[in-house]
């Protein structure tokens, strides 16, 4: 399945919900949210609450599937929260929504004062949330205490007909250990094919793995290149040095000798609909079953999505490949 980015790191929440409405009729099969506290770069200039805008979202589309990509249910949000709120999305959506979940990064996480750990750390974080949110989805009182977090006589009142389906965010082989057995899917960033061998070799029964990719479509080349390093720049660092970053300043810092040419070498860029095939390629190829696409630039989604539903996404139908 292709989908679509809703990035909230580039646009307005009302700005959001017409994407996401525009980018179902345009075909796409499915919609992920990113849930930032703060932009990667003063440049993309937004942050509005991904869950209040995917309320809105869930009640203005009719069709595509919905996912969070990602939230991270230990600091910002304590994993009791952010299982109420995947359940309420659930029925607004009629039951479209994915809960995807990570270990965060220090960008957003930070704000709550509580400091950043280490990985390790993060990770036992993550394992106790969720334990406490499929617990929270099985119905009834939740009593709770780890190492981490602690829970008293939690319930969720309104449940969906159907349990929301909980997608992990991974990086490598210890992720996909620790999270694989607790998961009903597979998130990450990169056409990497020992991450889906692992993930299915720990999951056998695993039906879905999802990648991301990022384009920069514009019928000036030149512009898209401008744009995409404009605002993109800090996408080539990966994710093990992204998660510890604390602020837009500090990605600036970061990718500051970033230059066009590398940005263009890695995202396409451009009115060409073949290097974005070619991209979505390589996530099929390595074993992803699905992959959502991300515009970069906020202004710049309407003519993407015209071009999506002319040009890419009846050259990304199975038919054509």
């Amino acid at each position: 399945m292709i989908g679509y980015t809703l990035m909230t790191e580039q646009a307005g929440p009302r700005e959001l919900v017409e994407h996401a409405v525009r980018a179902e009729e345009a075909g796409f099969d499915f919609e992920v949210m990113s849930d930032h506290y703060f932009p990667w770069l003063t440049e993309q200039g937004h942050s509005p609450n991904a869950w209040a805008t995917l309320g809105a979202v869930a009640r203005a589309t009719e069709r595509v599937g919905l996912m969070t990509y990602v939230t991270c249910p230990t600091m910002r949000y304590h994993p009791t929260v952010v299982a109420q709120q995947a359940a309420t999305v659930q029925l607004l959506s009629d039951n479209r929504f994915t809960l995807g979940l990570g270990a965060g990064e220090n960008l957003n996480e930070h704000v709550v004062g509580r400091g950043w750990p280490p990985v390790n750390v993060r990770h036992e974080m993550l394992g106790e949330a969720l334990e406490i949110i499929a617990r929270l989805f099985d119905g009834g009182h939740v009593d709770f205490v780890g190492t981490h977090f602690r829970v008293d006589s939690a319930k969720l009142w309104d449940l969906p007909e159907h349990r929301v389906p909980v997608g992990v965010a991974v990086s490598g082989q210890q992720s996909i250990e620790l999270f694989a057995p607790a998961a009903d899917l597979m998130i990450a960033v990169e056409p990497d094919p020992s991450l889906c061998r692992q993930w299915r070799r720990a999951a056998p029964d695993a039906d879905r793995l999802v990648g991301q990719l990022p384009v920069c479509y514009d019928r000036d080349e030149q512009a898209a290149i401008t744009r995409a390093h404009e605002q993109f720049r800090w996408f080539g660092g990966g994710w093990k040095v992204n998660a510890e970053l604390p602020g837009p300043a500090a990605f600036a810092g970061a990718s500051q000798y970033v230059r066009p040419e590398d940005v263009a070498a890695s995202i396409p860029c451009g009115p060409d609909v073949k290097p974005i095939v070619d991209g979505v390629e390589r996530f099929l190829d390595a074993g992803f079953t699905d992959v959502a696409i991300v515009q970069v630039g906020g202004d710049h989604q309407e003519e993407f999505l015209a071009f999506a539903q002319e040009e890419l996404l009846p050259a990304l139908s199975p038919s054509d490949r």
